[in-house]
């Protein structure tokens, strides 16, 4: 973005008589900012973001918001004086959007938003300017910024959007106008604020409420929980492992180097990714409806997705210097993908000595506890060893002590354990998963057989 202020405050509707000042971008923070930035100061309970603004123009910022009823605005600086700045900064994303030309690509889902907003934007990057969510800047403050830091010229923007209750998602789309939308699934996390899995499908799908309409919704069609919002949608396209969607796939592959998969349906034809994992392959049919809808051939899309990169801790491939190889899936968890990288790890023959690490699944409501005690069912004989980790992977742990064939420890919140448990069991021919919500950190489990 570059704007004069004049257009800035052209935008938020307020007078000014600030003149020759250039904005090219936004900041909410004085240490990431840069100069040209419009710093946008937030008031919270335990800090106020106008204390920063001196900070913010010593930095290089061209102009700052200042909230209206926040006293002793600084005289001698470029100041918009605004009746709440987060307002402000979402009327500001609304009004550049509605300049830009740029195709929108809005991303929501219980899992694998991430993986494939990072699909997505691989597929087409070679073939155009592309865009991305940066970090978890997917909420109502993430999302305009991310808005607002394109480009003119960019032709496509892959936008993730998050939520923890409805109407987020709504408010997300209607501001992002997405021509095409993706629904990855529908999972369990959030159930503590939206009740079942029926209300999660239900505030997932808003994403529609700010589609365009020439626009598209490309959707899980295995999910039965989004029938009932599709069905009466004519701009709805599925996809999935079921021969019923519209794009499907079958016969996939895991080598140490990724995933090989045959797709039918509007296309037919074979690709490979550098990525483990039938759901990750299943993100993958939506970048390619994307990549055909954005006039990709067959031939484009294989090359492209031959390459795809991915967010780290997405099935990460790490191979440790004992020879021994590590897949980081520790960015998060919720039932749903614990089970599918437990599928993964169960039906793999990358290697034969399979060890398991699993973390505490969070933000999973009353219950919680069923949730960890019925992974036990998806946890197959052929894993040599299971690790636990976090107080409620105890669950599992007493599920499992009685009736589990192989070795099994659980630490509540030590990774020693688990790491000195690893370092004795482990060769050059051993395949760990280590899957867990990101608060409990298990990356730090593999750090140690990495050679630095």
């Amino acid at each position: 973005m570059k704007k004069p202020i004049e257009q800035l405050a052209k935008w938020l509707d307020i007078k000014t008589s600030l003149k020759g000042i250039e904005v090219t971008g936004v900041s909410i923070n004085t240490r990431t900012l840069k100069p040209g930035d419009l710093f946008i100061p937030f008031r919270g309970e335990n800090v106020n973001g106008h204390k920063y603004v001196r900070q913010a123009f010593e930095a290089g910022a061209a102009a700052s918001l200042w909230q209206r009823d926040e006293p002793d605005p600084p005289q001698d600086l470029p100041l918009l004086i605004v009746d709440d700045p987060k307002t402000a900064l979402q009327e500001m994303a609304r009004a550049y959007r509605n300049e830009l030309s740029t195709l929108v690509v809005g991303i929501t889902g219980s899992n694998g938003k991430t993986s494939t907003k990072d699909l997505v934007a691989s597929v087409l990057k070679p073939y155009f300017k592309v865009q991305k969510t940066q970090g978890n800047y997917n909420n109502e403050i993430g999302l305009p910024l991310t808005i607002l830091s394109l480009d003119e010229d960019t032709k496509f923007a892959v936008l993730e959007m998050g939520m923890s209750g409805f109407g987020e998602i709504e408010f997300l789309s209607e501001l992002a106008r997405p021509d095409y939308a993706i629904i990855t699934n529908i999972g369990e996390a959030h159930m503590q604020d939206l009740g079942s899995r029926e209300g999660i499908a239900k505030a997932k799908f808003e994403i529609t409420a700010g589609l365009e309409s020439h626009g598209k919704l490309f959707y899980d069609g295995d999910e039965p929980l989004l029938v009932p919002f599709v069905e009466n949608f004519p701009q709805a396209v599925s996809f999935g492992f079921d021969t019923n969607n519209e794009l499907t796939v079958t016969d996939i592959k895991a080598t140490e180097n990724g995933s090989s998969f045959q797709v039918s349906g509007i296309i037919d034809a074979a690709f490979t990714i550098p990525v483990l994992g039938e759901h990750q392959v299943k993100n993958t049919l939506s970048a390619i409806l994307v990549a055909l809808e954005a006039g990709l051939t067959e031939e484009d899309i294989r090359r492209s997705l031959k390459d795809a990169a991915l967010t780290d801790m997405r099935m990460q491939i790490v191979h440790a210097e004992s020879g021994a190889t590590f897949i980081n899936d520790a960015y998060n968890a919720a039932p749903s993908s614990t089970k599918a990288a437990l599928n993964f790890l169960r039906e793999t023959t990358m290697k034969e000595d399979k060890w398991l690490v699993l973390g505490d699944m969070l933000e999973l409501g009353e219950n919680e506890r069923e949730y960890h005690e019925t992974l036990e069912t998806s946890i197959s004989d052929n894993i040599a060893g299971v690790c636990l980790f976090g107080p409620r992977m105890k669950w599992l742990y007493e599920k499992m002590k009685d009736s589990y064939q192989g070795e099994l420890i659980w630490s509540e919140n030590e990774y020693a354990p688990i790491i000195n448990f690893l370092k004795k069991k482990i060769t050059a021919e051993s395949l760990i998963l280590v899957k867990g919500s990101r608060g409990m950190a298990l990356e730090r489990v593999i750090e140690p057989f990495i050679k630095l």
